[in-house]
C-alpha cells in the first residue's frame, strides 16, 4: 500500500509535467494508452479467455465514472498545489459513505455521519471559505473525488468476483479509447521528450493500481487505509522539490481531520463486519446436528 501511495503521488508529479506541454485531456489519454501497452503481455500470457466476465456492464459504468474523475483531477492539479490537490483528494472515502447509504441501501448510522460530518469540516479548515469564496480548482478537486468514490464503489462490488490483474486490464481497454475523444478536441503532438516522460508515465500507474489493487486482496481496507494517507507526505515532498510548493499549517490541519475521520469509518465498518460474521458463524453452530 505505501508503494503504491508512492507511485500515485509520483504519477501526479508526471501528470504536472506533461501538462506543462500538452493538455490535461490528452495527458490522461496517453496515460491509459501507456497503461494498456504495458498490461498487454499479461493479456497475451492471459488470453482473452482471462477477460471472460460477467460483469460487463458494471466495467462499463466504472469506467466513465472513473474517466470522469480522472480529467477532473488531471485538470486540478495544474491548477493548485500539488500537496493542497492531495489532500482534498482525501474526501473520496467520505463520498463514498454517502454513496453506500443513497445507492447501496447500507445501513449508515450515527457514528459514521458522524465521522463523515467530522471529515467535511476538515475539508473547510482546508478550503477556508469564510475568508474568501471557494476557488474553482478545489471545487474541481472534490467533484472528482466524488466520481472517484462511485468508481470505488463500483470496483468493491467488482472485487468479489474479478481478479487485480483483470480489473486493472478491463480499466484501460475502456478508458483509451473513452479518453482519446475529449483529448481529440485539444490534440497536439507531444515531443519526443514529452513522450518519454508519459511512457514512464503509464508503467507507473500500472504498478500503482497493481499495487493497490494487491494490498486490497492480501489485507482489510480497514487495515491498510492509514498507509494510503502517506500519499500526503510524498505529495508535500515532490511539490516542493519540483515546483517549490509548501502546504500552509491550515493544510496539514485540515488533512488530518479527514485522515482521521475515514480511518474511523474504515476501522467502524471493519469492527461490524468481523461482529456479522461471528454472529453468523455462532448461528451456524447452534443450528447445526452434534456429532
Amino acid at each position: 500500500m505505501v508503494t503504491g501511495a508512492a507511485l500515485f503521488s509520483l504519477l501526479n508529479l508526471l501528470i504536472r509535467h506533461g501538462a506543462t506541454e500538452l493538455h490535461p485531456f490528452q495527458v490522461a489519454f496517453f496515460r491509459n494508452f501507456f497503461s494498456l501497452m504495458f498490461m498487454l503481455p499479461w493479456l497475451a500470457k492471459a488470453g482473452l479467455g482471462g477477460l471472460h466476465t460477467s460483469k460487463a456492464w458494471l466495467y462499463t459504468t466504472r469506467s466513465l465514472t472513473g474517466l470522469a474523475a480522472m480529467l477532473t483531477w488531471f485538470y486540478a492539479l495544474t491548477v493548485m498545489p500539488l500537496g493542497e490537490a492531495v489532500a482534498l483528494s482525501f474526501t473520496t472515502p467520505l463520498f463514498a459513505t454517502i454513496g453506500a447509504a443513497l445507492f447501496l441501501g447500507e445501513v449508515v448510522r450515527l457514528r459514521r455521519w458522524s465521522a463523515t460530518v467530522v471529515g467535511f469540516i476538515g475539508v473547510l479548515v482546508i478550503i477556508r471559505p469564510d475568508a474568501e469564496a471557494i476557488t474553482l480548482p478545489a471545487a474541481i478537486v472534490l467533484v472528482s473525488a466524488c466520481f472517484s468514490a462511485a468508481s470505488a464503489l463500483q470496483v468493491k462490488a467488482l472485487s468479489r468476483t474479478e481478479s487485480p490483474a483483470v480489473m486493472v486490464t478491463y480499466m484501460v481497454l475502456f478508458l483509451t479509447p473513452m479518453s482519446l475523444v475529449p483529448a481529440l478536441f485539444v490534440w497536439s503532438w507531444p515531443s519526443w521528450g514529452m513522450l518519454v516522460w508519459l511512457v514512464l508515465m503509464g508503467g507507473i500507474a500500472t504498478l500503482g493500481h497493481l499495487a493497490l489493487t494487491r494490498a486490497f486482496t492480501l489485507a482489510d481496507a480497514s487495515a491498510m487505509m492509514p498507509f494510503d494517507y502517506t500519499k500526503l507526505p510524498f505529495a508535500a515532498l515532490l511539490g516542493y522539490l519540483a515546483f517549490g510548493e509548501t502546504m500552509d499549517v491550515w493544510a496539514w490541519i485540515g488533512a488530518g481531520i479527514i485522515a482521521a475521520s475515514t480511518i474511523y469509518i474504515a476501522q467502524r465498518e471493519a469492527m461490524l463486519a468481523r461482529r456479522a460474521r461471528s454472529a453468523a458463524a455462532a448461528s451456524a453452530a447452534v443450528g447445526s446436528p452434534a456429532e
